[in-house]
């Protein structure tokens, strides 16, 4: 498959596997860092983690990890498998937004839900319907171990739900954002593989096996995305200079110099 088949897949379902794209040895070195984030961050948000949580964000911060541990991620993060997944969705100047990791609740009862990323971002509706077609907000998730994946609807990265989607999303009329819906397909991942999806479609994620996925948040360079990068987030100059492939990063820290 050539990379105008990846654009015309991911252009017309929101969503791309890329199978084994890392072996268990390359990932290797990032697992012990990403395990290293991840008990640090429990450490300091118990209550959360204990009730409701099922990511983490902002992995690069210096907050948990040592600058040595942050190079190697910047280093991952924009390898070239990843850039060539990227690809698949952003063929020019991707620009790097941020980090999570997805884990399984600690909470074994608690439900998943239904949800577009971007309404979690406080605007108004008719502005979510328009970023439907103005806006490419990427996950490149990296399973690091066997895990059930992801459930989404194919398609809504560029339609607005129907009635019942709506409805369920956001829990109105009785119905509950876990409620099953129509349509929807199931996206098992095992250890190194790559799920490139939009944020902005309806999906959510499947708990269960030893879930711990690493994913990358990429745009095209849109400001009205870039406004949620932390600049904390980011490596400095004497970083950037041991980092091979730097321009997604060089491309985050000019827009936020721009808004100095």
């Amino acid at each position: 498959m050539d990379n105008r088949t990846y654009l015309s897949e991911f252009a017309s379902q929101g969503y791309l596997i890329l199978r084994g794209v890392f072996n268990p040895q390359e990932l290797s070195k990032i697992l012990p860092i990403l395990q290293n984030h991840h008990e640090a961050w429990i450490e300091s948000n118990r209550a959360f983690y204990e009730t409701q949580a099922v990511n983490s964000a902002h992995i690069t911060n210096k907050k948990y990890l040592p600058d040595n541990e942050r190079l190697t991620l910047f280093n991952f993060i924009t390898d070239e498998k990843i850039l060539n997944a990227i690809a698949s969705a952003i063929p020019e100047e991707p620009t790097f937004l941020g980090t999570q990791l997805f884990f399984n609740p600690h909470n074994h009862s608690q439900k998943n839900y239904w949800h577009r990323d971007m309404q979690y971002n406080n605007e108004p509706l008719e502005k979510q319907k328009a970023n439907l077609t103005n806006q490419i907000p990427l996950h490149i998730r990296i399973a690091m171990q066997d895990e059930p994946g992801l459930e989404l609807i194919p398609g809504t990265h560029k339609r607005w739900d129907t009635l019942e989607e709506y409805t369920v999303r956001m829990e109105n009329d009785g119905r509950h954002k876990y409620d099953e819906l129509p349509g929807t397909i199931k996206l098992p991942l095992n250890v190194g593989d790559i799920l490139v999806f939009s944020a902005n479609m309806i999906h959510r994620g499947l708990y269960g096996q030893d879930r711990f996925a690493f994913d990358l948040l990429f745009t095209d360079q849109n400001p009205e995305i870039l406004k949620f990068a932390d600049p904390s987030c980011l490596p400095d100059q004497n970083m950037l200079r041991k980092i091979t492939n730097k321009a997604p990063y060089e491309r985050t820290l000019s827009f936020i110099q721009s808004r100095a």
